[in-house]
């Protein structure tokens, strides 16, 4: 085989590699817009209901049904298995108990009417975080997500609480986010997300994957504030984007959502429990 030979050779491996890796990004992509169906609708709604006022009911009495058919919905249509309610059904309460907190603590406030809210919190805000929790169990399912090197439960589990409590008590004492966010490395340093993407699978390391996950929510909290959804106190008399800085809170989050349901998943035994 000559030079030239050779050259067209490499190339057209060249080129047949670049086109696997397009066509596997724009799959993973359209497995990620079917796990973010639930996050789709809310954001749809709170667009609609802000450009669109409905009659009867006050907007945030419209966008809890919206929420509750589009549950509904997915359940019915096989979208979401039973198992996967009860997860979604526990981050809307523990949601809505952390919605309560603040709004009391006038960290953000829902200053429009309605009559599904409960002491001055619309009932619809706990599908906010519902909805993280329904990305997270569409795209574990979707696209058949391991988890290697877990750490052990004892672990695991006061890490989530004190990540939770911190959300409460930073108001009263210090705020210990950042001594959480380094025992979140410390805990998940060895740990690695797997997943496959149409028959071949990729791995990523676990902090990672809930630093991306917590910058995308805050890009959404964005999109949120934007159309209603809650308001800042300095987005009281006009709109201006989310602190920079709120991308801890959600990543946070994100990891005592993602510590849920995988510790759920584990009890169902439904993920592979790696410790190599």
């Amino acid at each position: 085989m000559n030079v030239i030979d050779q050259c067209n050779s490499r190339q057209k491996t060249l080129n047949a590699q670049i086109a696997r890796a397009l066509k596997q990004l724009v799959r993973f992509g359209w497995e990620e817009a079917l796990s973010c169906l639930f996050p789709i609708v809310v954001f749809a709604s709170l667009a609609f209901t802000q450009l669109i006022p409905l009659p009867i009911l006050p907007r945030y009495d419209w966008l809890l049904i919206i929420f509750l058919l589009m549950q509904w919905w997915m359940v019915r249509s096989g979208l979401e298995t039973r198992d996967e309610l009860k997860v979604i059904t526990l981050f809307h309460l523990i949601g809505l108990t952390l919605e309560i907190f603040k709004v009391h603590m006038g960290s953000w406030s829902y200053p429009e009417e309605g009559y599904f809210k409960i002491l001055g919190v619309p009932l619809y805000s706990g599908f906010m975080y519902a909805s993280v929790a329904s990305y997270l169990c569409q795209a574990w399912r979707r696209l058949n997500v391991d988890l290697v090197m877990w750490p052990p439960i004892w672990a695991v589990v006061p890490l989530a609480a004190a990540i939770y409590l911190n959300f409460f008590t930073h108001h009263y004492w210090i705020d210990v986010r950042w001594w959480l966010f380094g025992l979140v490395i410390i805990v998940f340093w060895q740990s690695w997300i797997t997943y496959e993407v149409d028959g071949t699978r990729y791995r990523m390391p676990l902090v990672l994957s809930y630093l991306l996950i917590g910058f995308f929510i805050w890009i959404a909290e964005n999109i949120a504030t934007f159309f209603g959804a809650w308001q800042y106190p300095n987005q009281t008399y006009a709109w201006s984007p989310v602190h920079l800085g709120k991308v801890s809170s959600w990543v946070l989050l994100v990891i005592v959502s993602f510590l849920i349901v995988a510790m759920l998943k584990r009890v169902k035994g439904r993920f592979h429990y790696d410790r190599h």
